[in-house]
Parts: C-alpha cells; structure tokens; sequence
C-alpha cells in the first residue's frame, strides 16, 4: 500500500484476522487507533470473535473491543425500537417504506450491520407521499431542521431527501429519500425501479429493503458518487460484505452488471469492485469485472491515485503528504457530480459567503 508503510495493519486484520496474535502491544495500540478513525472498532471486535481470537489478545485490548461490541448492540437495539416508532407513525397512510444503508443492514440481519454504527435512519418513500409522509412524522415528534429558506430550497427542488428530520425528545434523526441520488446529479437511477424491486423484511410486515443487486449499486452510489470519506473504509467494507454474502448465489453476479447498466451505475460499480478487490481481497468473478466499463486509463490512474489514499482511516499512520489533497479532490468531485457547473457555483458561493454571514459570529 503505497500512502502509508503501517496501514496495512487494519486491512490485514479485515482481510485475514489469523495475524492478530502476532502483534505486541504498540501493534494492537495502533491497530485500536486506526479502526477508532475507521469507525470500525466494534466491527473489528466482530472479526476478532468469529476468527476465534478474542481469548487471546491482550487484556487492554480486549477492554476496548469489548466496549465497543456493547456500544454497537444497544446502538442495533435502539435502531429496532426507532423503526417501530417511524412505522406506528406511518401506519394507515398507505405509504410504503424501504429502509436504506445502516437501518437496513440492520433490520434484515445482513453481514454489514455486524458492529455498524451510524447517525441516521434513511427511508425511501415515493415522491407522491413525502408530503403525507412528512407531516405524520412531525406529528409523532420528529420536527424539521435547516430552518434557512435557502437550505429548505436546496433539499426540496434539488435533492433526493427531504430535510432531516430530528425527534424533539430523542434526538434520533430520519433522512426521508425519494430517490437515492439527487435530483440534479449527472447519474439518476429511477427510483420506481428500486421501489418495485424491493424485498419484505423478514417477520417486519409492511417494511422493505431493497432487492440484493439494488442494495450493492446503491451503496456503491453512495460512496462513490460522494465528496465525503470519513466513512470511507466502513462503507466500503460494506460492500465487501454484501458482495461476498449475496455472491453465494450465482444468480446475483448474472444480474449484477445488467441492472447496473439499467439503473445508470455502472461507473459507481466499477469503482466498488476495483476498490474491494485491491484493499479487501474480495472474491469478484473476473467475468463481472470484465463486463463493467471504467474511465480511460490516464483517468484511471488518477482514481487510484485519490481512491487508494481517501478509502484509507484519518490517521497519521495511513496516510502521506498527498492524502489530504486527494480528500478535497474527491469533495470537489463529488460536489461536481451532484450538481452542473452553474448551479453548483450558486450553491458552494451561498454556502461559503452568505451562510456563514446568517448564522453569525457566536454560532458554533
């Protein structure tokens, strides 16, 4: 791995844990440090179990991961109650809901909720019934936020999602999505085709996640069609993931390529099997590969040249001089492809010089 000589250690240790009981005490230090960043500490707990090597590592260590297994499984319990409460308020409109990303990794018991954490709940709703949709959650207690008449504008005409909506007495949040890219994006997957395609929730009557294909190309869209890598190696282990679960039926990589080329996503697929394979050595048929067209070659290299530094953690070990370059390249890029050069010119000039002059001088 070329941007930092340590940070293979977290990819090591999500590729092929069996390593772990060689580490000495500043290994498992900076092992624990680098999943802190990656958001990926309760994750790498899961992997340190299922491998069997949980007994064995050193008891500091052990505190750590064990603390965060704790945090992660209230954390998954309270997603389960949250749902339940968006349902009961949603219940009788007739309004049907698919859980996204985390909530639905989550409430379909897939290899990605394993230790995943995430701040917000994402629904999908049709387009027709945000308005329905909208008002029954204010009135269960969840109340809009970005009161900014320019905010309300921005997510309204241009986005896929309303505003977030954030519960008065809970503070848990809902992202409602009428689409899973925004509507002025260069890519737009129609968002009835995944609404069609979606898969009841075992035991959840009257939920729904989206069919397995569609679940991948979606998480691909996310992380790849957006500026912002915080969550960079935690998102793409979830495709790791979901490749290598769904991927045990054939069926899926038959389907895979096609309904890409469907919905619009076959940049954002490249990049999602490119990536997996190179950092986590996911199993992807060399035929699927093949069948998925990528940018042209100087293009390419510049990709990897952002996505090897960018899809690494925010620590000082797993980076180099350039990683902070190829973070804003990549937010630059991303704001790019959400919008077209003059819109998104209007936006990043109102949110650099006349939000800041609203907010004023004593908001945090």
């Amino acid at each position: 791995m070329k941007p930092g000589r340590t940070c293979p250690l977290l990819l090591a240790a999500l590729r092929d844990p069996q390593g772990l009981p060689s580490l000495d005490d500043a290994g498992w230090d900076l092992l624990l440090r680098q999943a802190a960043s990656a958001h990926l500490l309760a994750t790498l707990h899961g992997i340190v179990e299922d491998a069997g090597l949980l007994e064995g590592i050193p008891p500091p260590a052990r505190e750590q991961l064990d603390w965060a297994h704790m945090v992660a499984r209230r954390h998954a319990r309270g997603v389960h109650w949250e749902v339940r409460q968006i349902r009961q308020a949603l219940a009788g409109l007739d309004v049907p809901l698919t859980l996204l990303k985390g909530a639905a990794y989550t409430l379909a018991r897939l290899p990605p909720a394993a230790g995943r954490l995430y701040a917000d709940i994402d629904v999908l709703v049709p387009e027709e019934h945000l308005g329905v949709a909208e008002a029954a959650l204010m009135l269960a207690g969840w109340a809009g936020t970005h009161h900014d008449a320019y905010d309300q504008r921005y997510y309204r005409q241009w986005m896929h999602e309303l505003p977030p909506l954030r519960h008065v007495r809970r503070a848990s949040t809902i992202d409602v999505h009428h689409a899973i890219l925004p509507k002025t994006a260069a890519l737009r997957p129609d968002p009835v085709l995944l609404r069609t395609a979606a898969v009841p929730v075992h035991g959840e009557p009257g939920l729904y996640v989206l069919a397995p294909v569609d679940m991948v190309l979606h998480s691909a869209a996310h992380l790849f069609c957006d500026g912002e890598f915080d969550h960079g190696l935690r998102d793409l282990l979830d495709l790791h993931r979901l490749l290598c679960h769904f991927g045990t039926d054939r069926r899926f990589w038959v389907s895979l390529a096609p309904r890409a080329r469907v919905l619009d996503l076959e940049r954002p697929l490249f990049y999602a099997l490119r990536y997996t394979v190179a950092l986590l050595g996911t199993p992807v048929p060399a035929a699927v590969s093949a069948d998925v067209p990528g940018p042209r070659p100087m293009l390419l290299a510049l990709m990897d040249w952002l996505f090897h530094r960018a899809l690494l953690p925010e620590h000082a070990s797993c980076g180099d001089r350039f990683s902070s370059v190829a973070r804003g390249l990549l937010y630059l890029r991303g704001n790019w492809l959400r919008m077209p050069p003059l819109l998104l010119a209007r936006h990043l000039l109102h949110k650099a010089f006349l939000s800041p002059r609203k907010a004023g001088p004593d908001t945090a």
